[in-house]
């Protein structure tokens, strides 16, 4: 007699059509699927949306709406327990409304008596201190806590959690692969080297925009290239590429170079192949970088958030500035450098690379040997 499927809550920023979020959701639910039948168990998601016909339509698996805690609830009394995570969900800096819901969200599955697990969750920045006790709270009654760096896992020992109870794996996106036999589509060929880029607003006044723009334009002086934007968050990346675009004008095809943008790139396996036909990647956005990696494909960093600086340490790379100290002429010189020198670039970190890809599906091999073992 075959078990019955494991119903299991997925909780995250899920269903808000960004790129970085749907990206973790899709690579846990391969992960989740892959290590369940590895261990002879079925697992069936469900994961609380946003928009859930969205991410039922996207994702084929069974969706709530994450505000609706009569759904909530029905949801996680059915289930065999609740994952958090991954991404940035414990942090203050975006909102101060994002740590009460996904810790009320735990609590809620442990008031009722369901086992809990923190998936590669990156932690922090914690501004207000008055969060500090309640995630300890919390975090003390999962049976399985996992974060994406070694960064997070110093904050919750600072916090008061046991060292031994937390795991340092990579974040779930560096495990996401394309679908069999998608691997080598090509949507677009070009004899032009592609350079990828990944920009947000962030400063105020623009001056990160208005720096890669320049350095855009260094580049594509020395070298005609096509300069494609891959917007990770939707409407809003759109708006920042679109931003740099205007800067630069025809100035790269008055080059014989090309500009162009990926507007409809909601799916992440889509973007995943957007971001493996380039030959650079320049990113702002943490999974840009991390899908580049993922892809064995040369990166460039820009960092605004401690985040995107622990994740280049990882695979031994350096931001090639920040938002607030943006050098065009360095940029300039690092696509080229980059494009130059790809290979040397691949060869040094595929080691490293592949280890963290291996490794990212701990969490979940974890999880489904915890189901097997209770059911």
């Amino acid at each position: 007699m075959v078990a019955a499927p494991q119903k299991i809550v997925i909780s995250g920023y899920y269903g808000f059509r960004n790129s970085g979020d749907e990206a973790v959701l899709q690579s846990i639910l391969i992960a989740l699927k892959r290590q369940a039948d590895s261990a002879g168990i079925a697992i069936e998601p469900i994961v609380l949306s946003i928009d859930p016909e969205w991410t039922i339509a996207t994702y084929g698996v069974k969706s709530v709406h994450r505000m609706k805690l009569g759904e909530v609830r029905r949801a996680l009394s059915e289930s065999s327990g609740l994952i958090s995570g991954g991404g940035s969900l414990l942090q203050d800096v975006t909102s101060s409304k994002s740590i009460p819901y996904y810790l009320g969200i735990i609590k809620l599955a442990q008031w009722m008596g369901k086992p809990t697990f923190i998936y590669a969750q990156g932690i922090g920045p914690l501004n207000r201190k008055l969060f500090h006790p309640f995630i300890k709270s919390v975090f003390r009654k999962c049976k399985y806590v996992s974060v994406r760096d070694e960064q997070s896992r110093k904050l919750l020992q600072k916090i008061g959690l046991a060292a031994e109870k937390i795991e340092v794996v990579p974040d779930p996106v560096m495990g996401l692969s394309l679908p069999e036999g998608e691997a080598e589509a090509i949507t677009e060929s070009s004899s032009l080297p592609v350079i990828g880029i990944s920009v947000r607003f962030w400063e105020a006044d623009r001056r990160e925009l208005n720096a890669i723009a320049e350095g855009l334009r260094q580049a594509s002086v020395a070298q005609p290239l096509h300069l494609r934007f891959l917007p990770f968050h939707l409407p809003s990346d759109n708006e920042a590429s679109r931003y740099i675009m205007e800067l630069l004008g025809k100035d790269i095809e008055g080059n014989g170079g090309r500009v162009s943008i990926c507007e409809n790139a909601v799916h992440p396996q889509h973007m995943l192949r957007e971001v493996e036909q380039c030959d650079v990647l320049i990113g702002m956005r943490l999974h840009s970088l991390i899908y580049a990696a993922g892809r064995r494909v040369p990166l460039i960093g820009i960092s605004y958030d401690p985040k995107i600086d622990h994740f280049l340490d990882r695979i031994q790379c350096d931001p090639v500035g920040s938002t607030d100290a943006l050098e065009s002429k360095r940029l300039a010189s690092e696509i080229l450098h980059l494009l130059r020198e790809g290979a040397t670039w691949q060869q040094e970190r595929e080691s490293l690379i592949s280890m963290l890809v291996q490794e990212a599906e701990a969490p979940a091999k974890k999880i489904a040997q915890y189901l097997s073992h209770k059911g």
